[in-house]
């Protein structure tokens, strides 16, 4: 998820790693902080990719500040990483999913039909899965409460995309 924070706030900027953590910030704070010790092994990988691109430049104190800017094959990479379907587990897919959905205007149409279509098909499976178990299962009255929350969020979720899916068609 980290690469896809990254090349994101690099699709049309110029950033430090300092800057890119900051722009990470400060647009998806809520979701998700990533420190510098997962920034920086990233930014590494996603350069030896050919993903992005390094500029080393002097700063007006003199020292050596390294710049990084996003590839044309980091832009593919880019729109793969918010089309590829959810694996995470449940824990996670809320999250990720909300930053998929923050990214999306990056995609065409059909692109976005498909994340649309994968989010659907996996928050009605997680929703589907919490049913079961409290069908299956005896739950006392706070991790029922839970799980009647989590429920709610999915449901919400759903709805969500289908607004989304609703305003596409319009």
């Amino acid at each position: 998820m980290i690469e896809l924070l990254i090349l994101f706030e690099l699709e049309n900027k110029v950033l430090t790693m300092y800057g890119i953590s900051k722009e990470i910030r400060s647009t998806f704070s809520v979701l998700t902080t990533p420190s510098y010790g997962t920034i920086k092994p990233a930014l590494n990988r996603l350069e030896k990719s050919g993903y992005v691109k390094t500029q080393k430049n002097m700063s007006s104190g003199g020292r050596p500040s390294v710049y990084y800017s996003i590839t044309p094959e980091g832009k593919k990479e880019l729109v793969k990483l918010i089309i590829t379907p959810p694996q995470e587990n449940p824990i996670q897919f809320l999250t990720t999913a909300r930053i998929k959905l923050a990214c999306a205007d990056l995609l065409n149409e059909s692109e976005l039909k498909i994340m649309l279509n994968q989010l659907k098909f996996k928050a009605e499976s997680i929703l589907s899965d919490i049913k079961v178990l409290q069908t299956n299962k005896d739950l006392s009255f706070y991790p029922r409460m839970v799980f009647d929350n989590l429920m709610c969020e999915y449901k919400n979720f759903i709805s969500l995309i289908e607004g989304f899916k609703y305003a596409g068609n319009n």
